[in-house]
C-alpha cells in the first residue's frame, strides 16, 4: 500500500448536501434554514455568547467577590536593618538620607523597615512602617523609630 493508494473507508464519507434543488430532495425552498429571522439570512455571523438580545447570562447571575474599584496597591520601598549600619552612632535615619545614600529610590516612596540582619548602633529612624522584628532590633541598642 501507497500514499496515493489510501481510501477512506466505505460508507464514512457521505456526499454533499445539495440544497436548493426542489421540494422532493427534501431541503428545497428555504434550504433547511426555516422561515425568516436572522439565520435565515446569508452573511450572517453571531458570536457563540451571543442571546439573542435577552439579558446575557453573565449580567443575570449574582456578583460576588473582591472588585477592583478603585483600591490602588501601596508599594514599599524596603530598607533591611543591617544597611542602617552605615550611618553614625546617634544619628538621624530620614528619607531624604536614605535617598542620597541610594537606600531608596523614589524621593517620594513610602519606605518600611525590615529586621533582617542585625544593627549595631543608636539610631533614630524615621519610616512610614516598621516590622516587628526591626523594631525590637533598634529599640535593643537604645534606638528610637519615628512613623512618619
Amino acid at each position: 500500500m501507497k500514499l496515493n493508494e489510501l481510501k477512506p473507508p466505505k460508507k464514512s464519507r457521505r456526499p454533499k448536501k445539495r440544497v436548493g434543488r426542489g421540494h422532493g430532495a427534501g431541503s428545497g425552498k428555504t434550504c433547511g434554514r426555516g422561515h425568516k429571522g436572522q439565520k435565515s439570512r446569508s452573511g450572517v455571523s453571531i458570536p457563540a455568547w451571543f442571546e439573542g438580545g435577552q439579558m446575557p447570562l453573565v449580567r443575570r447571575i449574582p456578583k460576588s467577590g473582591p472588585r477592583r474599584t478603585g483600591h490602588v496597591r501601596v508599594e514599599y520601598s524596603v530598607v533591611n536593618v543591617q544597611t542602617l549600619d552605615m550611618f553614625e552612632d546617634g544619628a538621624i535615619v530620614s528619607l531624604e538620607k536614605m535617598f542620597e545614600l541610594g537606600l531608596v529610590k523614589g524621593k517620594n516612596s513610602k519606605v518600611k523597615i525590615l529586621g533582617d540582619g542585625e544593627v549595631e548602633k543608636k539610631l533614630t529612624v524615621q519610616a512610614h512602617k516598621f516590622s516587628k522584628t526591626a523594631v525590637e532590633k533598634i529599640e535593643a541598642m537604645g534606638g528610637t523609630i519615628e512613623v512618619i
